[in-house]
């Protein structure tokens, strides 16, 4: 059997889960994981939309929503495979003067 899925799965699932608590994802977690999607669609173990199709069901466990309904529904054309959008949450900013 092969592990790229699985550990694919396990990886979405830990980033996802991550930002939706508001942690922070560390750049190189999430290219790690975009090269691990590269991986597996060209060893053919999944083609990028199964692989998409993952992504987003992780996501949906961790969010309670889709990729579409965040990102919006044409959301690849502004994030090509294999890349992930996964981003923390702005850090709240406060004005230090009255200007």
């Amino acid at each position: 059997m092969n592990k790229l899925l699985p550990e694919l799965e396990q990886r979405f699932s830990a980033m996802f889960a991550d930002l939706a608590r508001g942690d922070d994802l560390p750049p190189a977690q999430r290219l790690r994981c975009e090269g691990l999607m590269e991986a597996v669609v060209l060893q053919g173990l999944a083609p990028g939309a199964a692989v998409d199709e993952l992504m987003d069901e992780r996501y949906r466990q961790a969010f309670g929503r889709s990729l579409c309904a965040d990102f919006g529904d044409n959301w690849r054309a502004f994030f090509p495979f294999p890349q992930i959008p996964a981003m923390a949450r702005r850090a709240p900013v406060y004005p230090s003067t009255n200007d």
